[in-house]
Parts: C-alpha cells; sequence; structure tokens
C-alpha cells in the first residue's frame, strides 16, 4: 500500500471525523434557536466560498461550501445588532441566549458519549503486544517466541485497548511465576505457550519480564481478535465514566497549554494543531484500526465542547462571559466594544492556531524529536 494512497486515506477521515464533529455543533445551535423562535440565515456545512445552495426553506439558506473544515450556522443578530427584531438573537433574554450557545457544546458531549457508549456496548476490542525483539536466553527465546509474533492473552485473560491495566503490566505483576501467553506467531498459527517470568528483582534493575524489547526497539500496541464484553448496564455506566474521563483530561491539557504560553512560547507546544491531529488520526487507524480510530474521534468530540465553553471570545463560553458582562454593565458595553471583542478574540486564537501548526509541520519534517 503507498504513501500516497495512505496519505489520501489519512486526510479523508481527518475531514470526515472533523466535518462530523463541528457539523453536530452547529446542528445544536440550529436547532435550539429554531425552537426558541430566533431566525436562523444559513446552515452551512463547510466554509466560505460558497459552492452551492442546497436548498432555501423557511428563511434559511442551507448551503455546501468549498472548505470542507466544519460547518457554521449564521444566526439573525448574533453580531448584536437587529435587537428590535423579535426573531432576531439579539432581542432573546439571557436565558434563551445562553441555552442557543450552550447548545452546540451539549451535542459534542452527547456525541461523545455516544461514541464511547457504542463500542462498550458491541465489546472493546482488545489489544495485545508484538514482539519486535528476543533477547538471547530470555523467557520469550525459552518459550520459542520469535520477533513478529503477537502476544494476545495472558493466563486466558484479553485486555481492552482502552483499560488501564494493559498486557505488559499483566506481566510485570506476574514476576516469577510461569503464566501461558496465547500468541498469534508470525507464521499465521496460533496457540498457546508457557513462560517462566523473570524476577521482580531482575525487572527492578531494568530488565522486561518476558525480555521482548530493547532500546530504540520497544513492543508495539496491536489489536486482537478479542471483544471484551460488558452487561448493558455496566457498558453505558462505562461509556459515561470514558466521557466524563476525556473531559477532565482535555480540561488539563489546557492548562498546560496556557503554561507552554507562558512559560516555553519558543518550544514545541504539549497540544497539536490540524496537521497534527490529522497525523495521528492516520497513525491509529494504520496501527490499531478503525474502532480505536472511532474512539479518537469521541476524545476529539469531547475537545471540541470543552474547547468551546472555555471563556474565551469568540467561542461559546466566550459570548456567554459577554452577555453576563452585559448584564451587568448594561448600556455602557457598547456594540462596538462588544464586536471588538470579538475580533480581537479571534485574531488571537488564528495566531495561536498558526503557533501549533507551524510545530506540527516541523515535526512532520522531522526537527522536533
Amino acid at each position: 500500500m503507498t504513501d500516497l494512497f495512505q496519505g489520501a486515506v489519512t486526510i479523508v477521515l481527518f475531514l470526515v471525523i472533523l466535518g462530523v464533529t463541528v457539523v453536530l455543533h452547529e446542528l445544536g445551535h440550529f436547532v435550539v434557536a429554531r425552537l426558541a423562535g430566533v431566525r436562523v440565515l444559513e446552515f452551512g456545512i463547510g466554509f466560505p466560498p460558497r459552492a452551492r445552495v442546497l436548498r432555501n426553506e423557511g428563511g434559511t439558506v442551507y448551503t455546501l461550501n468549498w472548505l470542507p473544515i466544519g460547518g457554521f450556522v449564521k444566526l439573525e443578530g448574533e453580531d448584536g445588532g437587529d435587537a428590535d427584531d423579535p426573531h432576531s438573537f439579539a432581542a432573546q433574554g439571557i436565558g434563551i441566549k445562553a441555552l442557543i450557545l450552550v447548545a452546540g457544546v451539549a451535542m459534542n458531549f452527547l456525541l461523545a458519549f455516544a461514541i464511547f457508549t457504542g463500542i462498550t456496548l458491541t465489546g472493546d476490542p482488545a489489544i495485545g503486544v508484538t514482539v519486535p525483539y528476543v533477547e538471547p536466553g530470555a523467557p520469550a527465546s525459552a518459550a520459542g517466541l520469535v520477533a513478529g509474533d503477537l502476544v494476545e492473552r495472558v493466563d486466558g485473560q484479553a485486555f481492552s485497548a482502552f483499560g488501564a491495566k494493559t498486557i505488559l503490566d499483566q506481566l510485570r505483576a506476574n514476576a516469577g511465576r510461569t503464566v501461558t501467553l496465547h500468541v498469534r506467531h508470525v507464521d499465521g498459527t496460533s496457540g498457546d505457550v508457557t513462560a517462566t517470568l523473570r524476577t521482580a528483582a531482575e525487572i527492578a534493575a531494568g530488565k522486561g519480564a518476558l525480555g521482548i524489547g530493547r532500546a530504540g526497539n520497544p513492543v508495539q500496541l496491536r489489536t486482537t481478535d478479542d471483544r471484551i464484553q460488558y452487561p448493558t448496564g455496566e457498558a453505558i455506566g462505562l461509556g459515561w465514566d470514558r466521557t466524563v474521563g476525556a473531559t477532565r483530561l482535555i480540561f488539563a491539557g489546557v492548562g498546560q497549554i496556557l503554561s507552554d504560553i507562558v512559560n516555553r512560547p519558543t518550544e514545541p507546544p504539549s497540544a497539536s494543531g490540524p496537521v497534527g491531529i490529522a497525523t495521528q488520526i492516520g497513525d491509529v487507524f494504520w496501527t490499531l484500526g478503525p474502532v480505536i480510530t472511532l474512539y479518537l474521534a469521541g476524545v476529539l468530540s469531547a475537545n471540541l465542547a470543552v474547547i468551546n465553553i472555555l471563556p474565551f471570545p469568540p467561542l461559546d463560553g466566550g459570548r456567554l462571559l459577554v452577555l453576563l458582562i452585559k448584564r451587568v454593565l448594561g448600556s455602557r458595553l457598547s456594540l462596538r466594544a462588544e464586536r471588538l471583542t470579538y475580533f480581537v478574540g479571534f485574531a488571537v486564537l488564528f495566531a495561536f492556531l498558526i503557533w501549533v501548526t507551524a510545530f506540527d509541520v516541523v515535526r512532520q519534517l522531522g526537527g522536533i524529536p
């Protein structure tokens, strides 16, 4: 399979995942605005320039645009004007405005929850470890393992790709014991082999429990044919826990990004821009498969929700903040000042995007390890 083909598939995957998560976000704004009687001028798939008008119905123009990077909703009076029109966003009370703004965030949380729960209901993919190298005289050598073998289970137990414990953890936990490994061999056959693992003292000295990796040539994770099944109630609860866990992780990541900007602006940030995210999606898809790629899409949906709820204009959370400030200050915050706030915020976000993308490109060129 050529690098060109893999690159093309990676780009398509990135655009589809980005498009679905952003369009569903905008759909949340659209539905709540329509229910509240706010006029929606345009619902666009992709960003301008406009490619074609799909239809014009109920005062809303539905468009398809040339830049395939999500979508947008344009509301009457969303920039603060047309306050005398009862169907404008500006004419609504603060409660209705807040509902419209948070609807997009809610849709992304729901999408993340639906993805995580859908995976648990159908069964988590199990993950094993490949054998890149076998140390002479190591337990792996005595068990007959060779480079390219895939260790799938330990003592009959498979491990979820999304679980906290891996096969390597299980091997270390059984230091000094004889275990049964289910192995898919590089020649296509599979079966059980036994191995007596290294002792806890040997592991503490830096040796692997099985002896299948070395510096510069570590073991790699790979999905197996096993699925980890859960009862329905447990699967739904686990889907919720993963949604909450992803959200917490992203909030922590946002804090780290702010620290990066303040303390080391010339060093690579902990975040990735569009180029880095597309690369990660491609790496996951080609090495770990579609289910784990879908899981990553759930993480990205939760990421979009968290980013949009941040109190920074022109994000949804920033617009909520402006609403609260206007509620307190009243007419002392002019329409011109409000629009200037959104413009400056957009400029800062665009500069941040350029900053992280520049590091993404340097990484791809091999300039950052």
